[in-house]
Formats: structure tokens, C-alpha cells, sequence
């Protein structure tokens, strides 16, 4: 074989690759991918269950419950979404600090347009 083929015995270049920092930001999951993976499991366990051969089907009870259940799942969602969207901004704190030094900032903006000749 030629030199530049990897040899039989020696790893791979895929497999001699490592993360420099397998526990940095760049290689951790982020939230929707959190979600979506979640989203994935829950979604193919209801489609296993609800779309199951009519041969493994679940009893009828639990087959009624389970074919609206991703309805329920996404008003549940709608709802939780909006009680954290509705406490976070309730909860918002006021930056006092950041307000004054901003509006410092606009006074110095309209003095420098004023000596530049710009009426405001």
C-alpha cells in the first residue's frame, strides 16, 4: 500500500480526533436541541403506541387517550410558555444604574449636535 493510506493497524483519522474541551460551549447541547431530542422520544413513543399493527394494539381506553394526547401536550406547552413568559416580566428588575449613564449619553449626543449646529 502507499504512504499516505492509513495502515490496517493504525486508528483511524475520524477516530484520533478528540475535542480539545469536550465540556466547552461549543460542544455542549443547546436548549432546543434539549427540546427537540425530548420532543423526538416522547413523538416516537406515541406514534409506536398510538400506531401500533392492529395485532399490538393497546386496549381502547387507552388508545382514545392516546391518540389526542399531542394536542394536549401542545396547549400544555402554550400554557407554560406564557406563565414563564408572564412571570419573567413580572419579575423584571430595573437597571437604575444603566438608565442614568444611558440617559448622561443622550444628553452628551444632543450637546455635540448642538455645537455642530443641529437644532433640536
Amino acid at each position: 500500500f502507499s504512504p499516505l493510506s492509513p495502515s490496517p493497524l493504525s486508528p483511524s483519522p475520524i477516530s484520533s480526533c478528540r475535542l480539545s474541551h469536550p465540556l466547552s460551549p461549543q460542544a455542549a447541547m443547546t436548549k432546543l436541541g434539549q427540546w427537540l431530542c425530548g420532543l423526538a422520544l416522547l413523538g416516537s413513543a406515541w406514534a409506536a403506541l398510538a400506531l401500533a399493527p392492529p395485532g399490538l394494539q393497546p386496549p381502547a381506553p387507552l388508545r382514545q387517550a392516546l391518540l389526542p394526547l399531542p394536542v394536549y401536550l401542545l396547549v400544555a406547552f402554550g400554557c407554560y410558555s406564557l406563565a414563564t413568559v408572564g412571570y419573567r416580566l413580572a419579575t423584571f428588575n430595573d437597571c437604575e444604574e444603566a438608565a442614568a449613564e444611558l440617559q448622561e449619553h443622550i444628553k452628551e449626543a444632543r450637546a455635540d449636535l448642538r455645537r455642530r449646529g443641529l437644532r433640536l
